[in-house]
């Protein structure tokens, strides 16, 4: 059973990254694509706007695949912990603690979960599973 339930935490973490990922890249779910993002970066003080969105970008919907996937599972997780360090400290520290005030509980969760799994490991139904057991 705790291959099951690490299953269900990779599938939804890693579907959130895909998801926040390809609007960095894509402009996909009602992102702004690598312009629009790298615009907003510029205005908080990440530069280079574009090639920072595009990275944070690659980060996510690339570590968001790995990590449904449980494959290469501690790289995917120090792709998503990276995504989310940056967004701690760029964006969310400056507001406190709680979501409600856009603060860092929610990328602390996230940031959470993906160090937990990498620990723990992806579990047996994972790519990791599979091809180095």
């Amino acid at each position: 059973m705790v291959s099951v339930g690490l299953l269900v935490i990779r599938l939804v973490i890693g579907v959130i990254f895909i998801g926040h990922g390809a609007q960095k890249l894509f402009g996909w779910f009602g992102g702004y694509g690598p312009k629009g993002t790298g615009g907003w970066m510029e205005s908080i003080g990440i530069k280079p706007g574009v090639a920072m969105a595009v990275t944070a970008g690659l980060l996510e919907f690339v570590g968001g695949l790995l990590f449904a996937a449980g494959l290469l599972t501690p790289l995917a997780a120090l792709f998503i912990a990276g995504a989310m360090l940056g967004a701690i400290v760029k964006v969310h520290a400056p507001n406190g603690f709680w979501s409600t005030a856009n603060g860092v509980e929610f990328p602390l969760i996230l940031l959470a979960v993906a160090v937990g799994v990498a620990v723990t490991g992806a579990g047996s139904i994972s790519l990791d599973a599979v091809l180095f057991n």
